[in-house]
């Protein structure tokens, strides 16, 4: 048989295929038909030609093609019982892309921020091919290339993507397909900085949080340690207090894998604290006067520190200073120092702090000496050294003033020289020194300021008896003067006996040791003429040594 009809068909469109033999056979049972068609949607009919203007058998076959049917094989035979003959059509059915989907790689896992990730359009048929491609992302046109790639991903590039093949006929559009980019994220809600007693919450988040196919684990820390773990992806401060100000992250994981959000500063901010405020006197020569006042605060406050009233330093605007004054100031920090400070700098120093959101003060009272005593070339020297004490006050240089001295509350000299001078002091010479100032005004008394001279041991006393009440006890015990304190240790011959630093105990369970400031005193139970003999109390200290030795008798 033959077949006629178009070429091509189109899809939805119906059309005819003619299937033909040039003869007829009345009376035989030869049948000719079609195979492989879909009987629904199609028609098959029939006609004899047998005239003077031709023969023959024509069956048309009448049918919707649908794209599915796009190079499917039909089949026109003729059959006389067991033979048969045919001619087999291959239908080309014209249809817009059809089937068309996107394919994501990886397909499994998590996608992470900085993963590479492909999206393939791929199409299952077109006839004709197809043409161009295009992509959207939520809606909104990407490109138009066949495979989308990105390199990188970013968090951004979280969303639903769908893809649209084109061929003359029309196009075919993709179901969407959801990338999901995992990657937390922590936003803080009203804001990353917030005054105190706000409440507060922070969220960890992944894009597409609601929608994810799976439970996710939610892992809290705080400046770096774990804080609370569990399904909640927010941590709520009903109250935000000072004490929650810090460094916040989050971990957020799944069956496939974690990740952890950079870390946000939550910044709480409050009103100044009750200042702490110091006064400070120096106590050799009392001429120094530091005034140091901190406090607690967010944002750092403005401190001002005044005296009865008048403001003398400020952390802010700058204030006019006296030549005596000096001012540093850092955060939430001032330190005022006053130099030759006298009976005038006496009175209630106050330090107020401010910020935006409120202020706070404190007061101290201070009150300043007019004499104070200054120690050259140091409070603190070595026997034999040259030691000048000086008594410096605000009395009226024009009256001629007069200068008591005082040593450990003994008085030594008056003089109208401000000076007490020792050309080659001793120990003997330490002590606790006062002067006072009179003067037509009155008179003023220094604090009392310590003198301290150092030496070596004087000669040692030793000293050794004998108790025969209550059984035989031999007493020896050594002392001696010395600054700093010495180190005293009782020999016999070449023996260690006992000592007050850095000896072992002693051997013997008859010797039992006492010790204290530059003294030893050693015990011998049940006295032996073996403990006979001559003992050497060995003194020594940072300055020098001495011995003395004495003849024990038993």
């Amino acid at each position: 048989p033959s077949v006629t009809g178009s070429e091509e068909q189109t899809e939805g469109q119906r059309s005819t295929l003619e299937c033909s033999t040039p003869y007829v056979c009345p009376g035989s049972d030869i049948v000719l038909h079609w195979e492989g068609y879909d009987p629904r949607v199609s028609e098959v009919s029939g006609r004899v030609q047998l005239d003077t203007s031709g023969v023959g058998r024509q069956v048309n076959l009448t049918s919707s093609f649908s794209w599915e049917d796009h190079s499917k094989k039909l089949l026109c035979q003729v059959s006389d019982g067991s033979k048969r003959a045919g001619t087999e059509v291959v239908l080309r059915v014209r249809h817009t892309p059809k089937d068309v989907r996107v394919s994501l790689s990886p397909s499994s896992g998590n996608i992470g921020v900085g993963d590479a990730v492909t999206l393939s359009c791929e199409v299952g048929s077109s006839h004709p091919p197809v043409s161009g491609y295009r992509w959207y992302k939520d809606g909104v046109a990407l490109g138009t290339q066949r495979v989308l790639e990105l390199r990188a991903v970013r968090r951004e590039d979280h969303g639903r993507y769908h893809c649209q093949a084109q061929n003359a006929l029309g196009a075919g559009v993709s179901p969407p397909v959801t990338l999901r980019v995992f990657s937390a994220a922590i936003s803080a809600s009203p804001a990353a900085e917030v005054r105190e007693g706000t409440a507060t919450t922070l969220s960890c988040d992944v894009p597409g949080r609601e929608g994810h196919p799976e439970e996710l684990t939610y892992t809290w820390y705080k400046n770096g340690a774990w804080l609370k773990e569990g399904p909640a992806h927010t941590l709520l401060f009903p109250a935000v207090a000072a004490g929650d100000a810090g460094y916040y992250s989050c971990q957020v994981a799944n069956s496939q894998g974690s990740d952890t959000a950079q870390a946000v500063s939550l910044s709480v901010t409050y009103p100044p604290r009750i200042p702490a405020l110091t006064l400070f006197q120096e106590t050799q020569g009392g001429r120094l006067v530091i005034v140091l006042c901190t406090v607690d605060s967010q944002p750092p406050a403005t401190l001002a520190i005044d005296r009865d009233g008048a403001v003398l330093a400020t952390s802010g605007a700058e204030v006019a200073l006296r030549q005596r004054l000096g001012v540093t100031a850092s955060r939430n920090s001032l330190r005022l120092e006053i130099r030759d400070a006298g009976p005038r700098d006496s009175g209630k120093y106050g330090c107020t702090a401010s910020n935006l959101h409120g202020n706070a003060s404190a007061t101290k009272v201070l009150v300043t000496r007019a004499a104070g005593i200054l120690i050259q070339p140091s409070a603190e020297v070595a026997e034999g050294t040259a030691v000048t004490l000086t008594c410096v006050g605000t009395g009226d240089a024009a009256e001629k003033p007069l200068y008591a001295w005082y040593r450990n509350g003994r008085r030594l000299q008056e003089s109208s020289s401000p000076t007490l001078e020792f050309p080659s002091v001793r120990g003997d010479d330490a002590g606790a020194f006062q002067c006072r100032v009179r003067s037509g005004n009155g008179s003023e008394a220094s604090e009392a300021v310590p003198l301290r001279v150092l030496y070596p041991p004087r000669q040692p006393v030793l000293s050794s008896f004998l108790q025969s009440q209550g059984g035989r006890l031999g007493v020896i015990q050594c002392s001696v003067e010395s600054d700093p304190e010495s180190n005293l240790t009782l020999r016999r011959g070449d023996d260690v006996v006992a000592c007050t630093q850095g000896c072992p105990r002693a051997t013997s369970p008859r010797v039992h040791a006492t010790r204290s400031y530059n003294s030893l005193r050693v015990e011998i139970r049940d006295v032996v003429v073996e403990d006979e003999g001559v003992y050497t109390c060995q003194a020594g200290n940072s300055q020098g040594s001495a011995s003395a030795a004495v003849d024990f008798k038993a």
